[in-house]
């Protein structure tokens, strides 16, 4: 495992912030356990997780208007430190960002014990939530979550209550799924109102 400070990395027009290592969840698909980075990146295991002073530093270096989103995605799960994310955001905004986006498993509100969707209004534009799986069974056994049988629905809570605070939000697959599972999630996006994408597993793309 190669540690560095990596605290943002670009894919093409896209400027993405690793803030945390931290995750609740240990989904068997995870990159974490196939490579030290993300398409190139340089090492996403932080040696320390960054303060507000390195993030803003770090950020004072992009040109943060030259980049068509900003994504809250890197090595670990953005919300684990919520208060910095936000803090990070308000400060995008103030600097010319276009769009922001957090790619989040879902599970803020079990993490703090209380609802937080709200905490994002203003300040993130789309929230994806990984769903990978359409059966709460499924769902267990790909994303393995720390809180185990909750997670299901409140990820699907959480999901509903951003669409009050947010303007987009989405549920992610990838496209490795089983057919019937895939089927499921087509279901339960219908269900929720929610927008199913469906990323591409590309296992060269991660280990370049």
């Amino acid at each position: 495992m190669k540690k560095a400070m990596t605290i943002s990395y670009a894919i093409g027009e896209k400027l993405y912030l690793n803030l945390t290592n931290q995750c609740p969840c240990a989904c068997t698909f995870c990159i974490r356990s196939m490579s030290d980075g993300a398409y190139g990146s340089d090492p996403l295991w932080l040696e320390h997780e960054p303060t507000m002073e390195e993030i803003i530093a770090d950020l004072e270096a992009r040109d943060l208007a030259a980049y068509t989103e900003i994504v809250f995605c890197g090595f670990g799960e953005p919300i684990m430190r919520l208060d910095a994310m936000l803090e990070t955001a308000a400060y995008l905004k103030a600097h010319g960002a276009k769009s922001i986006r957090l790619n989040t498993n879902g599970l803020a509100d079990l993490v703090y014990g209380k609802p937080t969707a709200a905490a994002l209004e203003g300040k993130i534009d789309t929230v994806s939530i990984s769903l990978n799986a359409g059966t709460q069974e499924a769902y267990l056994a790909v994303t393995r979550p720390k809180f185990g049988v909750p997670a299901f629905a409140a990820m699907q809570q959480y999901a509903l209550d951003c669409k009050r605070y947010v303007s987009q939000v989405m549920l992610t697959v990838v496209d490795v799924l089983e057919p019937e599972q895939m089927q499921a999630a087509k279901a339960l996006s219908q269900r929720l109102d929610i927008q199913l994408r469906v990323r591409t597993f590309d296992q060269a793309e991660i280990r370049r």
